[in-house]
């Protein structure tokens, strides 16, 4: 029997939870379990690259040659990291500082601050943006590296002023998976990057969408276009094409598999997690997405069984960040049920965050392909 093939006589779906023909390990834990309260401080101490990317450096990049904007990318990037010292800007020749210390003179010119990364899924945007981090002279404390939805949490615990205060004293600000989902984070960004350039922060970012059209396809952008254009205003933009590198040459990821090879492999597999999929997208509305970081911690593989298509954006959305802090943290997703390249409707992927739903199936193929060691 092949691993997506069902027997022959129909069986009933294993419990999370229940040892298969005689497994003996620890029951799994489950996702759905896990409702963890991150404290400020721990938002403000793991502001550095996930562990996907600790090791990422310009070095280890490796630029596809038939897109020279990559090979460009990481030079100029290189220089951007070296201006963040207190010399001149990388980007627009040596005519301005990319910041100054001590108190901002009124007639000191004002331009691009930062570098903001464009481009498709998979084309190593991330592994670019904390190369940036790494390369950058500075303490580890006074650089930041987090999610936008990680910065606009930090915001939610700590209140505006004091996240000012805390990363006003930082020399570089890393903003990784840059997105404007509502007209209220547009409003929130715009201000709280504008005090932060003011106070002398280097700012980097990566996206999907270009900085002056964020927010297209999402809601009524033209309402809030002096925030876009003030946000634009902050960033030099670096295209980045190129095909999705995590499938390059790779083989086809596994089908999934059946209930019992997954429900197996999860008591087989030390710190393995076990939960029904449907049950886990209705516990995902319960936690803020800001937690699921969190919620994966000592979590070594994530088995789903009875994956099936998402029945809504909201539902999707929360989806779309799972993959990503499973992918950060190097976590194999071993499944039952639909692949995940039937996960979002078609109209999903039309629509406007359809950048976000392809980079989420790409990111969880490779974590499926990971699981393959998972399975005998």
């Amino acid at each position: 029997m092949s691993p997506s093939q069902p027997s022959s006589s129909p069986q009933p779906s294993p419990i999370a939870g229940t040892p298969v023909n005689g497994d003996t390990a620890a029951a799994p834990a489950a996702l759905t379990a896990r409702a963890p309260q991150v404290p400020a401080d721990r938002l403000v101490a793991e502001m550095v690259p996930p562990p996907r990317f600790q090791g990422a450096r310009f070095d280890t990049y490796i630029p596809d040659p038939n897109q020279p904007g990559q090979a460009e990318a990481v030079r100029t990037l290189s220089a951007f990291a070296a201006s963040i010292d207190g010399g001149a800007s990388a980007v627009d020749g040596g005519r301005r500082r990319w910041f100054t210390r001590g108190p901002k003179k009124p007639a000191a010119p004002r331009g691009p601050r930062g570098v903001y990364l464009d481009g498709g899924y998979g084309v190593g945007k991330t592994h670019l943006l904390a190369s940036l981090w790494h390369a950058t002279p500075a303490a580890s404390e006074l650089k930041a590296f987090g999610t936008f939805v990680e910065l606009t949490n930090l915001v939610g615990a700590l209140g505006f002023q004091q996240t000012v205060r805390t990363l006003s004293g930082h020399r570089l600000l890393c903003i990784d998976e840059f997105e404007l989902d509502d007209p209220g984070d547009t409003v929130l960004v715009s201000t709280l990057l504008g005090k932060l350039v003011d106070a002398g922060v280097a700012l980097a970012a990566t996206s999907n969408t270009l900085p002056g059209k964020l927010g297209e396809g999402r809601f009524a952008a033209a309402d809030f276009l002096r925030e876009i254009q003030g946000l634009s205003a902050h960033f030099h933009p670096l295209r980045i094409d190129g095909e999705d590198y995590r499938h390059r040459g790779l083989p086809e990821a596994p089908a999934p598999y059946d209930d019992e090879t997954v429900t197996r492999a999860a008591h087989r597999t030390p710190g393995a997690s076990l939960d029904d999929f449907p049950a886990l997208l209705e516990h995902l509305s319960k936690v803020h997405p800001s937690r699921y970081g969190a919620m994966c911690d000592g979590i070594t593989a994530v088995c789903l069984t009875d994956v099936q298509a998402v029945p809504d954006q909201s539902t999707a959305l929360r989806l779309v960040v799972l993959a990503d802090r499973l992918y950060d943290r190097e976590v194999p997703v071993l499944t039952s049920g639909k692949p995940f390249d039937e996960l979002f409707s078609d109209e999903m992927l039309r629509g406007g965050y359809r950048k976000k739903y392809f980079r989420a199936i790409s990111r969880l193929t490779a974590l499926a392909r990971d699981a393959g060691t998972l399975v005998p």
